[in-house]
């Protein structure tokens, strides 16, 4: 049994700072990589941010400069620091975490339940 728990989420005003957590737990043997997704009212979900193993990041160009992924791998937790934010920066928050449950098995995507953001104009 895995679990992706996501927390930070909140309502905040414009061009404020929120930080975002996951933490991975129960059966991990192995991850990959760890991300977040957003995913706004009558949009599909998109990519925020993702950080491999190795250190590799990926940012959507809509959050390059104002969002920071970060991982502690000791705890199996990634951040997501949030500055500048603006409206269209509203949406539910999901964690990815790319993961092993055991020696030799394959690699799955497991997703958190979501923290909602909202950041009031």
């Amino acid at each position: 049994q895995v679990q992706v728990v996501e927390s930070g989420g909140g309502l905040v005003q414009a061009g404020g700072s929120l930080r975002l957590s996951c933490a991975a737990s129960g059966s991990v043997f192995s991850i990959n990589a760890m991300g977040w997704y957003r995913q706004a009212p009558g949009k599909q979900r998109e990519l925020v941010a993702t950080l491999t193993i190795t250190g590799s990041t990926n940012y959507a160009d809509s959050v390059k400069g104002r969002f920071t992924i970060a991982r502690d791998n000791a705890k199996n937790t990634v951040y997501l620091q949030m500055n500048s934010l603006k409206p269209e920066d509203t949406a539910v928050y999901y964690c990815n975490a790319e993961m092993q449950t055991g020696r030799g098995t394959l690699f799955r995507d497991y997703w958190g339940q979501g923290t909602q953001v909202t950041v009031s104009s």
